[in-house]
């Protein structure tokens, strides 16, 4: 057993020293990067990697223009179970933080005006909400602008039921 892991440690030793004069000599360095730093992510996508949400993508109004509805259906176990229905617009995750496309991207979820995450399907979970409690969901590009048709961000909100926790 002390052999095993006698071979083991010089194993790393002579394995992680090779390692490393390999990426010397290949011109790697390991300074890190400052991910507050959108340069540092490279790619052209640098507006895409600071994420800048205060943006919009304004559509005009129309059968075609993308539109959100919301339910809240209590779970018999706990919390609520958040429904999202849009029209006109798909989910697509395997798109996040690329480029737009028309008609396609993420929904982002508020409770009381504060983000609560990034939706990228119709269905989320909530724990217990206390009554009263405002549950928004907006539809954004895939680069995270918010979507606007006819001047109004397309969103829906919705009251939580009083006396309704949930849980």
């Amino acid at each position: 057993m002390s052999r095993s892991l006698a071979l083991f440690a010089i194993g790393l030793v002579f394995g992680g020293g090779a390692g490393f004069v390999i990426a010397a000599g290949n011109g790697v360095t390991f300074d890190g990067h400052d991910h507050g730093a959108p340069a540092h992510h490279g790619g052209g996508h640098t507006e895409l990697a600071a994420h800048d949400h205060s943006k919009s993508v304004s559509l005009p109004a129309g059968p075609d223009a993308p539109s959100v509805a919301i339910q809240l259906h209590k779970d018999p176990m706990a919390g609520w179970n958040l429904q999202v229905i849009p029209q006109n617009f798909r989910f697509a995750p395997e798109n996040a933080s690329a480029a737009d496309a028309d008609g396609e991207g993420h929904a982002h979820v508020y409770v009381n005006g504060e983000k609560l995450a990034r939706l990228y399907a119709g269905w989320m979970h909530l724990p217990a909400l206390p009554g009263g409690a405002e549950v928004t969901v907006s539809l954004n590009t895939n680069s995270h602008s918010q979507l606007v048709v006819d001047g109004q961000p397309v969103a829906a909100t919705l009251t939580v039921p009083a006396g309704g926790e949930g849980s």
